[in-house]
């Protein structure tokens, strides 16, 4: 049974929802550079918090239009050592465009040293506060869904809103089990009628 759930125990939705996406990333274009491309990053990519804190420039793949995301969740090997996961996680080129002004990511990439540092050298509380304040500015309710895994879980929800297999959103969400992903399509509410708009079409 997967541990991820879209609703908490009193019934209150645990994600954003499309309006409250696109709420969240409109204040977020109008923020500085570090935080615009912080809330865009975890926006675009669905990536936890923790590993969005571990995104260095060389992880930014400007020609191919991807992000690379170490998966932070416990991973062993066969033999029960510890695995190191990346997932290339595709995004838009108006996004990597801004990242690569904000943050000069073709320059930092020349040089080895600061193409191994962070991009946002902050920690996770600085980040949670960065968000809920983006958050609160777009109007999101002060619910349980007001937070960076909202975000990640109003990935979830958009991918499969909008058709993405699942396998395909298992690998950009860094999920080990396909069964985990699979939450992500027992959608409800208005998420549930788009989809089956697309039935009835």
């Amino acid at each position: 049974m997967s541990e991820i759930r879209l609703h908490d125990i009193t019934g209150n939705r645990l994600y954003l929802n499309a309006e409250e996406r696109a709420a969240f990333l409109a204040v977020a274009r109008r923020q500085g550079a570090r935080d615009r491309t912080l809330c865009e990053t975890l926006h675009w990519t669905g990536c936890r918090a923790s590993e969005l804190l571990e995104i260095t420039p060389a992880r930014v793949d400007l020609a191919g239009g991807t992000v690379a995301i170490r998966s932070l969740k416990k991973r062993r090997d066969t033999a029960g050592a510890p695995r190191i996961v990346y997932r290339s996680v595709p995004v838009p080129p108006d996004y990597l465009d801004t990242m690569d002004t904000a943050h000069g990511l073709r320059e930092a990439q020349r040089s080895r040293k600061r193409a191994a540092l962070p991009i946002w050298p902050i920690g996770r509380v600085r980040l949670w506060q960065i968000v809920k304040r983006v958050m609160v500015e777009a109007g999101i309710p002060d619910a349980p869904h007001r937070s960076p895994k909202g975000l990640r879980h109003g990935f979830g929800i958009n991918a499969t809103v909008n058709g993405i297999p699942l396998h395909m959103l298992q690998k950009w969400m860094g999920h080990a089990q396909l069964s985990t992903t699979a939450i992500y399509a027992e959608a409800v509410g208005k998420e549930e009628q788009d989809i089956a708009r697309r039935m009835w079409r």
